[in-house]
């Protein structure tokens, strides 16, 4: 990887853009790290791997299907691309309450399932729940090894206890998430559970893949995350913004802007290597403080001149 980050996976980026997923794998690709395909994309993988002009890193984004052999089956088509590891989502049994998404109603057809509803008067994520077993647990480790020989990384922890579990039961990552912040209200970042997970991890002697997504913007975010011991950062929300208002040449433009910032923030802070940045170059004294300002309502201060007292 160029530099530590891989593109999230974020479902149905044609509702975004017509290059779609197609569009994401392009700039990861030209930039040089992974990207993360969703299952629930409007590309098909066939159309990923079409538009790519050498080898480049694929993991797939899974939700598990209560249908195992449909599972299965997408399993089987995305190793034919050369998909490399299995992002198996654990923080949505169920959907959160996603306001805005029940309010703009889309029609939505996730290409990469094979059968299913195209539409819901309930938004998006109602439409997809369907395609989402609620009663998976840890004993299905077990059956994912039975079918594929692709690396596992366990995606939406929120605990260390969980961190360390899945540490012990040998998988080979997690994904430190609160799934865009979507799911539960009030769920902690996945930079503020980096500061727990590591250490406790490090505290057993436990080595696997910790990376983390959610809040991103600058390249300085994810020198924060790497010196709390991530070793990735998913890019989700941005890189989204950057398809939806100039398709592929935006994502492109949006990543080299990020891996510049990185790497300048790196040479101020005389990190001469990713292997140098450690704890020390960042503060978490008030990582757990939650009290933020409220939002300024800067349409009202823009928009309209105040009226005159008449005193």
């Amino acid at each position: 990887s160029s530099f530590p980050a891989y593109i999230s996976s974020v479902a149905l980026g044609k509702l975004y853009h017509p290059d779609g997923e197609c569009g994401l794998a392009i700039g990861a690709e030209k930039i040089g790290i992974p990207f993360a395909i969703p299952c629930m994309g409007s590309n098909s993988f066939e159309e990923i791997k079409s538009v790519s002009t050498g080898e480049p890193t694929r993991w797939l984004q899974l939700y598990v299907n209560p249908d195992r052999e449909k599972t299965v089956d997408m399993i089987r088509r995305a190793e034919a691309i050369g998909t490399e590891a299995l992002l198996i989502t654990v923080d949505a049994p169920v959907f959160g309450k996603r306001e805005r998404d029940r309010r703009n109603k889309v029609e939505v057809t996730p290409v990469n399932q094979q059968s299913g509803t195209n539409s819901s008067s309930s938004g998006v994520a109602a439409a997809l729940q369907e395609f989402v077993d609620s009663t998976l647990t840890w004993s299905d480790l077990a059956w994912f090894r039975s079918v594929t020989k692709m690396k596992l990384v366990l995606k939406g922890v929120q605990r260390w206890e969980d961190a360390v579990m899945a540490a012990e039961a040998g998988l080979d990552g997690i994904v430190l998430s609160n799934h865009g912040g979507r799911q539960l209200d009030f769920a902690r970042s996945g930079l503020e559970l980096l500061a727990e997970v590591v250490p406790e991890l490090r505290r057993r002697h436990l080595q696997m893949e910790v990376m983390m997504d959610g809040g991103v913007r600058r390249g300085t975010d994810v020198f924060k995350a790497v010196a709390l011991g991530a070793s990735a950062v998913g890019l989700g929300r941005a890189a989204i913004w950057a398809l939806g208002s100039y398709g592929t040449d935006g994502v492109e433009a949006y990543l080299q802007i990020l891996k510049s910032e990185f790497d300048l923030c790196m040479k101020l802070c005389g990190a001469k290597s990713v292997a140098e940045i450690g704890p020390e170059f960042v503060s978490c004294d008030f990582l757990q403080t939650h009290a933020t300002a409220a939002p300024a309502r800067t349409l009202a201060v823009g928009q309209y001149a105040p009226l005159k007292s008449a005193l």
